[in-house]
């Protein structure tokens, strides 16, 4: 969500410094504009949860008038650094004595978080739902021969950034991701290792029945 600016930046900071709810009337005066353009960002305000609505008593005949505040807590228009977050989540996993395993059993968790819990699936079931996953978060994943999948191909890794520098801990954590898929989908197929880079632009993950048959 971009933070508000420009008119809409005065209303809601206005809305902010008031002591007391405001009417769309009493705002258009201070800004000299129509009410109308008044009406029309306090609109986008609320759409945007950043002001609210106070419903006042009345004080005479007809509807009571329509006045705002700004929504109580923190500015959800304000900037976000989800990879400083990143950052230091993966910095704490390159910390353990064995970042490789810790890396891979946390993936493992989040990875059967995110799939559905099915009665078993055949292997090409549970190779679809996979790849369907890895799509959804954002790793371009093609089946490796198409039709008979023994690997996944990764054309894109959504934390490629962090990857420059934490490489022993993100490829770790996304083999485990993709285990503890499989194993939540409860068939006999798992992913046995995971090659980083193997192309310039791709990534692959070897698939192997319980037996370990690729």
């Amino acid at each position: 969500m971009a933070p508000a600016t420009g008119r809409r930046g005065l209303i809601l900071t206005m809305l902010r410094e008031s002591t007391s709810p405001l009417g769309i009337g009493d705002i258009a005066a201070r800004l000299d504009v129509h009410p109308n353009t008044v009406r029309f960002h306090l609109d986008a305000l609320a759409e945007t949860g950043q002001v609210e609505r106070v419903h006042v008593a009345p004080t005479g005949p007809g509807r009571p008038p329509l006045v705002f505040r700004a929504r109580p807590g923190m500015d959800l228009g304000g900037p976000r650094n989800y990879r400083l977050l990143a950052e230091i989540l993966v910095g704490d996993l390159a910390a353990d004595p064995d970042p490789a395993a810790r890396a891979t059993e946390a993936g493992r968790a989040w990875g059967g978080f995110l799939v559905d819990r099915p009665a078993a699936l055949s292997r090409e079931e549970a190779v679809r739902e996979l790849v369907r996953l890895l799509d959804d978060l954002g790793f371009a994943p093609e089946e490796r021969p198409a039709g008979d999948p023994r690997q996944i191909g990764l054309r894109h890794c959504p934390f490629v950034e962090l990857v420059e520098t934490q490489a022993a801990v993100i490829c770790p954590l996304h083999l485990g991701l993709m285990r503890g898929a499989m194993a939540a989908l409860g068939a006999q197929v798992t992913v046995d290792r995971l090659v980083p880079f193997a192309e310039p632009d791709l990534c692959l993950a070897h698939l192997t029945t319980a037996g370990g048959t690729r």
